[in-house]
């Protein structure tokens, strides 16, 4: 937190008297802080747009919107460009430990189901898709273009990606968070609340059913019993689809680090990333292969 970004925040029109600007833990590509202002705190996030992860500003602002107004997300209380004001919730941020939790998992599970029922009836504009499949297929060109150190492994990632695509097989299209780290939902005591909508967008449901899987380290039980929770139906039904898209969230993941190591300027360990998910990847394609 430079003296260029307190100043920044100070400066913003929505603020009387901004004091105790704090960074906030999280925020891979972003900057989170939090601002008090007229008794009141408040969340600021910076971040321009990132064309080599598909993240628009714009997409982001509208999902958040709608999803404050159907009560899933905090309210927005200022934008412009580069930054998201949004009101603070004082609430718990969830590890993946939390996640795991068999109750926490129930509440985490009903949430996403009414996401992906209620809100795109709050949208006011278009937004993107998110089909994983051609994420994945635009990060290995850029990868490949920009010389990765990973370019050979990128087109047998790419047949794996087609075989994929083809088990996941037809989808009931719904707006999708599409990035459930533990670190985006919240608990307030009552309700939960679901943050960072950078990579929201029409997709598939299990989309955001794997990643919340493969972020978390969900056992193949509890696995089942999201499914089965999710669906209302025989989990068995959905188990190859699900476990392609558990293959490609991994991949996106991946690619994703694999991008960040070329692009990034925050201060990560993105190698060793790469190198953990390149792990978990080669294990569940090898779990795919034998359903």
């Amino acid at each position: 937190m430079t003296p260029e970004i307190i100043d920044k925040v100070a400066r913003l029109s929505c603020f009387e008297n901004p004091q105790d600007t704090v960074a906030l833990g999280g925020g891979l590509t972003n900057v989170n802080l939090r601002v008090d202002d007229r008794d009141q705190q408040y969340v600021v996030r910076l971040g321009e747009d990132i064309a080599e992860h598909g993240v628009m500003r714009w997409n982001e602002l509208a999902l958040s919107r709608a999803a404050s107004v159907a009560g899933f997300s905090p309210k927005v209380i200022h934008h412009e460009p580069g930054v998201l004001v949004l009101e603070f919730l004082n609430a718990q941020t969830f590890t993946e430990a939390d996640v795991r939790n068999p109750d926490n998992l129930q509440r985490i599970i009903s949430m996403i189901t009414h996401v992906h029922h209620d809100l795109a009836g709050h949208l006011s504009q278009p937004v993107l898709a998110f089909w994983p499949f051609q994420v994945n297929r635009s990060y290995a060109a850029r990868l490949h273009a920009d010389g990765s150190r990973h370019a050979k492994a990128l087109p047998a990632m790419l047949a794996q990606l087609d075989q994929l695509e083809s088990a996941v097989g037809q989808i009931n299209m719904v707006i999708g968070h599409n990035d459930l780290l533990a670190a985006n939902i919240l608990d307030d005591g009552d309700k939960l609340w679901l943050i960072d909508w950078e990579y929201g967008g029409f997709n598939s449901p299990l989309f955001d059913l794997a990643g919340l899987a493969s972020n978390n380290a969900l056992s193949e039980t509890q696995e089942r019993a999201m499914l089965a929770q999710y669906f209302q139906s025989d989990p068995d039904q959905h188990w190859r689809a699900y476990s392609a898209m558990k293959c490609t969230s991994l991949m996106r993941e991946t690619l994703w680090s694999m991008t960040s190591e070329i692009h990034s300027e925050l201060d990560v360990d993105y190698d060793a990333y790469t190198s953990e998910n390149m792990d978990r990847l080669t294990s569940a394609l090898a779990g795919f292969a034998q359903t």
